[in-house]
């Protein structure tokens, strides 16, 4: 068996292992208590990224609109 990497476990969350490899990282987490429980932290950290409800401040968006109306006017005055 070959070693699982962080990035392999990435994949495997994000279901873009190959088949194979995708039956070799089920079986490791089920033998291997080490990897199982740096899976299930990243897919804590997953599914927490996926429940949050995220907006940007208004300050942020009013600077970026800002910046997008003076860049646009710039454009025009060329």
């Amino acid at each position: 068996m070959t070693k699982i990497t962080q990035e392999d476990l990435v994949r495997y969350l994000y279901k873009e292992t190959s088949e194979r490899k995708t039956v070799e990282i089920t079986t490791a987490l089920q033998t291997d208590y080490v990897l199982r429980e740096s899976y299930n932290k990243l897919l804590a950290t997953y599914q927490a990224m996926n429940e949050g409800k995220v907006s940007p401040r208004k300050e942020a968006v009013d600077y970026i609109l800002k910046y997008a109306a003076k860049k646009q006017s710039q454009l025009h005055s060329l």
